[in-house]
């Protein structure tokens, strides 16, 4: 391409700025073809992904979707429900019969209060939006220890990493149990190093999410962990 995005570090883009020439390319999300130019739509850093131009937004809100893992907080409680915020433009509703436990009428409260957390699946979303969650599923509970850590919706693919890698090694080097919603939080579970160490990994994917330099300030970040294991 010959804005010698390949390899290169993610540029930031502006609606109705052009990216480059259509030669050879095709064009995925926050972008357009105009007179064989591929133009940006959204605010937010070019990306080439296998022969595709996307922009990513800077600032993306989560969209609750079937199926998706989240990890919710309580926001309020009633006699039958709680009411939980998923880092969304509305909240999940969580209904006693998808709670994990037997739940009596005007007992939510006893199983989770007001600013709890836990882990549960977007049951149905439906056309007026309102999100339905459960947390009947293998995995799902409310999480009692651990740490909840907030991140970029649009950075959690880099977290992730190609078929998981970047996570894993992040699991393997904190030595921490790692879950990552898709609502941008991610849960941490370990001793206070390794929490703390995953924390500040997580703030180098903020920081460097976008750029070329992720990938060494990651190694970086590593090798300093690893000197203080052996200290």
């Amino acid at each position: 391409m010959s804005q010698g995005l390949s390899g290169a570090e993610q540029r930031l883009v502006t609606p109705g700025m052009t990216i480059g020439s259509l030669t050879g390319m095709r064009v995925g999300s926050g972008a357009i073809v105009h007179n064989d130019e591929i133009i940006a739509t959204k605010l937010g850093w070019v990306r080439e992904n296998n022969g595709t131009i996307s922009v990513d937004p800077i600032n993306s809100p989560y969209i609750p979707r079937s199926g998706d893992l989240v990890i919710g907080n309580v926001a309020e409680v009633r006699n039958n429900l709680w009411f939980m915020d998923i880092n969304g433009s509305f909240q999940g509703l969580l209904p006693m019969s998808l709670a994990p436990w037997k739940v009596e009428y005007g007992q939510a409260r006893q199983h989770m209060d007001v600013g709890d957390s836990s882990l549960a699946r977007v049951q149905e979303v439906d056309e007026c939006h309102n999100v339905v969650l459960t947390m009947k599923g293998v995995g799902l509970r409310r999480l009692s220890q651990g740490a909840v850590i907030d991140v970029p919706v649009n950075h959690l693919d880099r977290i992730r990493g190609e078929a998981n890698a970047n996570l894993d090694r992040m699991k393997d080097t904190s030595d921490c149990r790692i879950i990552v919603g898709e609502n941008g939080r991610v849960w941490v579970d370990g001793n206070e190093n390794g929490i703390d160490w995953v924390r500040e990994a997580l703030d180098i994917a903020k920081q460097h999410g976008h750029k070329s330099s992720f990938d060494s300030a990651m190694k970086k970040h590593e090798k300093k962990f690893n000197k203080k294991g052996d200290a």
